[in-house]
C-alpha cells in the first residue's frame, strides 16, 4: 500500500510573512496597551487612593467629627512660563466637613498656553480618604498671555480617616497640584520652558 504523500514544507517566504504578521500584531497591541495604561492607571489611583491620589466624590459625608485636621496647599509648574500658587497656605477643617480652597495661575508668556494639572496628597496613606467634590485637574486649561485665573477646589476628608491605624494620628495633609503642558490642547507650551517652579 503506497504511503500517504507528505505535506510540502513551508517556504522561507511563507515563514517570514507569518513572523512579520505576528510581530506587527504584537507591536500594535503594545502601542494600544501603552495608550490605555495612562487613563486606566489614573482611574485605578482615583478609585483606590493609590500613590496619594485624591479620590473623586459625588456627595459630602453626612457625619462631621469633632476632630480638626490641618490641610496644607502646594503648587508646582513644569515647563510653563506660569506663576501658580495657592491663595491660602493652610486651612483647619473638621474631618468630614467640606473645605473650599483657591489656586491662582498667571500666564507670564507671550502666547496662549494650554496645560493640565495633576494632584496628589502627602502622606500617601491619606489619598484613600481625601476626596474632592470640585477640582480643576485633568482638564485642559488655556490661559492667554498676561491672564490670571482662579480655580476653586472643594474637598473633604472622609471620617474613616480617623479610624485607620495608618492615618488616625496624622495631624496634617498636604494637597499638591502640578501644571504640565497639555499634550491634547491646541495651544501648546514652547519647548525649553522655564522648568519647574515650586511655590
Amino acid at each position: 500500500m503506497p504511503a500517504a504523500p507528505s505535506k510540502a514544507p513551508r517556504s522561507a517566504a511563507q515563514r517570514n510573512a507569518r513572523l512579520a504578521l505576528i510581530c506587527g500584531a504584537a507591536f500594535f497591541g503594545m502601542v494600544g496597551v501603552s495608550f490605555a495604561s495612562v487613563p486606566l492607571y489614573r482611574a485605578f489611583c482615583q478609585l483606590t487612593g493609590f500613590d496619594g491620589t485624591v479620590r473623586k466624590a459625588d456627595t459630602a459625608p453626612d457625619k462631621v467629627l469633632n476632630k480638626t485636621l490641618t490641610i496644607r496647599f502646594d503648587a508646582n509648574v513644569r515647563n510653563l512660563p506660569w506663576s501658580f500658587a495657592p491663595e491660602q497656605v493652610s486651612q483647619e477643617v473638621k474631618i468630614g466637613d467640606t473645605g473650599l480652597a483657591f489656586y491662582k495661575v498667571t500666564n507670564n508668556g507671550k502666547t496662549p498656553l494650554t496645560a493640565q494639572a495633576t494632584y496628589n496628597v502627602v502622606p500617601e496613606s491619606a489619598g484613600l480618604y481625601f476626596q474632592k467634590l470640585e477640582c480643576f485637574c485633568f482638564t485642559d486649561q488655556t490661559i492667554q498671555p498676561g491672564e490670571t485665573k482662579e480655580f476653586p477646589v472643594v474637598y473633604f476628608v472622609d471620617p474613616k480617616f480617623a479610624e485607620d491605624f495608618e492615618t488616625k494620628d496624622t495631624p496634617e495633609v498636604t494637597l499638591s497640584y502640578t501644571f504640565f503642558p497639555s499634550t491634547e490642547g491646541s495651544a501648546q507650551a514652547p519647548l525649553g520652558g522655564t522648568g519647574e517652579a515650586r511655590l
